[in-house]
């Protein structure tokens, strides 16, 4: 994901920091990533990739910014997570500058996956009566129990540890929540702010940073008198009456005393670059430290053991092996491979629909007799196919799955530190109730599976309820798999002994991706490679 980062050697954060107007310091102890366009027809194409190292790993559009760095892995080879998300909690009076502060952070950041959570998400549902007081500016918006600390502490631990979570969004027009929902993702930093983010004991504990934006009263009304007549509808007089009333006296009564709990008070807001800078500069020595190499671990580990039970390998008939030849054999025109590499990819997800769970289901023959057989005996199927390779699987899962859900994960190497990285991903809603076929068409290390496989956990897609399918896999990547999820299902059609120091498949098949849609492979291509996007 990240540039090499230098280590932090500024002052020291553990004490509480003030950044001054002038700079100077005195101390008092949550993408959808954009989709490949994919060229199926018969001349090869060179491949483009994702990140030039001489530009910066972004696009900007006219409505965002899009990262086209991903996300590196944030689990051991043991599949469980080792590393939680780093938390910065940003306090200040309402007003104070502390999206700006955030939105600057995230800018010098100049990192992918970070999310900015607002605790105005967090508004308690008013009662009808308590509707009736916030339309004439009689409702309490800033005092403590005007929010929902239980749902927000119960959000931001799941975040952190990297899960799937949902977000509410709250309606200041109408002083509601809105029906849908926000799903949140991925964070390898989240920015947390409200005016009450020091308030809770339990939410304090989540937070590794603690800063908070000081900013003249003055300019705060200012600034409130603008946002709530402009953005939110309100009349001066309201929003002046509710300021005297309830606003101020939250401020100085649960609000500025928690000025001594910060790591980092920050006057002026966003203006305070010396500030920002020097935020900036310890969480990406954080970032730095956190930084884990999976790859390699797996490469090295769970040698010359038994293959798991939980692999099941089609039946080497003379038709698979047959067929297997031919895709392997590197003469073979790519119509040929196209071909009878479907042929194989059929007969695999007809093997993997076999370990779904079912149940009798007696029917009337027209000849109106009973008969017993069976039926599907779940809530659902979603298939996941991991780009580009993987979703050559997904037509032979529809021609036999009527009506499947299709989700899909991107996951790519990063050339410089030959990790998996997570760039894009688009999975079903309710997807945690089904059960998954995951697909990938090789598998060497596991090093991409287990992303895949660790995504779907994420999002409560229950372990037993995962049937990994691939064409072809190496002894080591199904030993790394079955170690780290001993209860996934992998199925495929047969299982080669080795893996080259390129981490190629050995005797493999080539670079299953560019051998089927016709496209030149890199010299440093890896069969757990997922193919560069075109952006």
């Amino acid at each position: 994901m990240m540039n090499t980062i230098p280590a932090y050697s500024g002052a020291r954060i553990s004490g509480c920091w003030t950044l001054r107007a002038d700079g100077s310091g005195g101390g008092e102890g949550s993408l959808d990533r954009l989709l490949p366009s994919v060229n199926t027809g018969p001349s090869p194409r060179k491949r483009t990739t994702s990140q030039c190292k001489s530009e910066p790993p972004l696009l900007r559009t006219s409505k965002r910014t899009i990262y086209t760095a991903g996300r590196p892995p944030w689990y051991n080879e043991h599949g469980t997570q080792s590393k939680e998300a780093f938390v910065i909690g940003l306090c200040g009076g309402s007003a104070s500058g502390k999206t700006t502060v955030a939105r600057k952070i995230i800018e010098a950041l100049d990192v992918p996956w970070v999310v900015l959570l607002s605790m105005d998400s967090f508004y308690k549902v008013l009662t009808p009566e308590q509707q009736l007081l916030a339309a004439n500016n009689d409702y309490n918006f800033d005092h403590p129990d005007a929010f929902d600390f239980s749902l927000l502490v119960h959000t931001l631990r799941k975040l952190k540890q990297g899960k799937s979570v949902k977000i509410p969004v709250y309606d200041f027009t109408t002083h509601g929540r809105q029906k849908e929902w926000k799903t949140v993702y991925g964070a390898s930093v989240i920015i947390f702010e409200g005016i009450m983010s020091f308030a809770d004991k339990e939410l304090l504990k989540l937070l590794d940073m603690k800063i908070f934006v000081d900013t003249d009263s003055d300019i705060r009304l200012v600034r409130r008198l603008r946002r709530d007549i402009t953005e939110r509808g309100r009349e001066i007089e309201g929003v002046i009456k509710q300021y005297n009333k309830f606003v101020k006296p939250a401020f100085e009564q649960y609000i500025e005393p928690t000025m001594r709990l910060a790591d980092i008070v920050v006057p002026r807001g966003g203006g305070n670059m010396v500030a920002i800078d020097l935020i900036v500069q310890h969480v990406h020595s954080q970032l730095e430290e956190r930084e884990l190499s999976v790859r390699a671990a797996l490469a090295s580990a769970h040698q010359a053991q038994p293959l798991p039970q939980t692999l099941s390998v089609l039946e080497s008939t003379p038709q698979v092996r047959g067929m297997h030849t031919i895709i392997r054999n590197k003469e073979t025109s790519r119509d040929e491979f196209i071909f009878y590499s479907k042929r194989l990819m059929r007969l695999l997800i007809e093997r993997a629909l076999s370990f779904l769970p079912s149940q009798v289901h007696i029917v009337q023959t027209p000849q109106g007799e009973d008969y017993e057989g069976r039926n599907f005996h779940g809530k659902g199927i979603t298939g996941v196919s991991i780009l580009r390779a993987g979703e050559t699987m997904e037509p032979a899962l529809r021609a036999v799955c009527k009506d499947v859900r299709i989700g899909k994960i991107l996951i790519q190497t990063n050339q410089d530190t030959g990790e998996p990285e997570l760039h894009y991903l688009r999975l079903p809603k309710d997807i945690s109730e089904d059960h998954v076929i995951l697909m990938d068409c090789t598998v060497s290390t596991g090093a991409a599976a287990m992303m895949a496989i660790r995504v779907l956990l994420d999002h409560d897609v229950q372990e037993e309820k995962i049937l990994l399918v691939s064409l072809l896999m190496a002894e080591m990547g199904v030993h790394s798999v079955a170690y780290a999820f001993p209860q996934v299902k992998i199925i495929t059609t047969a299982v080669d002994k080795q893996v080259n120091h390129l981490f190629h498949i050995i005797p493999g098949i080539g670079n299953f991706g560019d051998r089927y849609f016709g496209t030149d492979a890199p010299q440093d291509w890896s069969d757990d490679d997922m193919d560069e996007p075109s952006y």
